[in-house]
């Protein structure tokens, strides 16, 4: 059996493998405090899900409303110390999960792993140790989150998809991040038989479009595209656009 990765957008994937659903860091807004998306998508377009997958605190990824638009009732696993700030939101199905821990749902295992990311919920606030996760069905699919690269990424390998990211959504980058270079280079590390691309092209400060399209919208995509070619040549890369799915 094949599995089914569609990119929402942002670090908003949907995997389907088994018969099982799980969505990742869902961000479903079209505005987001100072960021605009460059699309729209409509929640009630969303397949329901059995899971969804949390991997840090900051506001894109663990988005409440995102999370309020799926319901309240939907089951999400949240790195460990950061259920009882998401049930005080009014979430009712709340499991945490540590590096090394593993939940199941129905035929899927689902594994945390480590990531290097700030933990906290800024400004000020809840902490929480930033996680990725290791999917692991008739297929494996590795989902980082946000994270820099580092050496032990090795140890999850091969994976047949890694869904990496390798931008943010401004001209810059901080710590904690994958650049295009450094994605290339975890790709590499994993092993991985394809690699999707996210975390990127989604999402833009407004001020950055006074002149037009940002030029970080594609020009991370285009570096990665050409990067693989010399760090990680023997990895399949499959670009999607926003809403666009793929199978392996």
């Amino acid at each position: 059996m094949s599995a089914r990765i569609v990119w929402i957008g942002h670090s908003t994937v949907l995997v389907e493998m088994d018969g099982v659903r799980l969505l990742t860091d869902p961000l479903l807004r079209p505005r987001v405090i100072h960021l605009r998306r460059v699309d729209e998508v409509r929640p009630e377009d969303l397949p329901e899900v059995d899971a969804v997958l949390v991997s840090h605190l900051h506001f894109d990824h663990l988005d409440i409303p995102s999370l309020a638009r799926l319901g309240r009732n939907t089951s999400l696993v949240v790195p460990r110390g950061a259920a009882r700030f998401v049930r005080r939101k009014g979430f009712t199905a709340v499991e945490e999960i540590g590096v090394g821990e593993e939940l199941r749902f129905d035929s899927l295992v689902v594994r945390a792993t480590r990531a290097v990311h700030d933990p906290r919920r800024l400004p000020v606030g809840t902490r929480a140790d930033a996680v990725g996760f290791v999917i692991e069905g008739t297929r494996s699919v590795y989902f980082a989150g946000d994270t820099d690269v580092f050496d032990e990424m090795a140890e999850l390998a091969p994976v047949d998809v890694a869904l990496l990211p390798i931008w943010g959504w401004g001209p810059s980058l901080g710590p904690g991040h994958m650049s295009p270079r450094e994605a290339a280079q975890a790709a590499g590390l994993l092993r991985a038989s394809v690699v999707v691309p996210i975390h990127w092209g989604t999402y833009f400060p407004l001020q950055s479009a006074r002149h037009g399209k940002p030029e970080f919208i594609e020009r991370p995509v285009e570096e990665f595209r050409f990067l693989m070619k010399d760090l990680a040549p023997e990895v399949e890369v499959r670009v999607l656009s926003l809403g666009e799915e793929t199978t392996v």
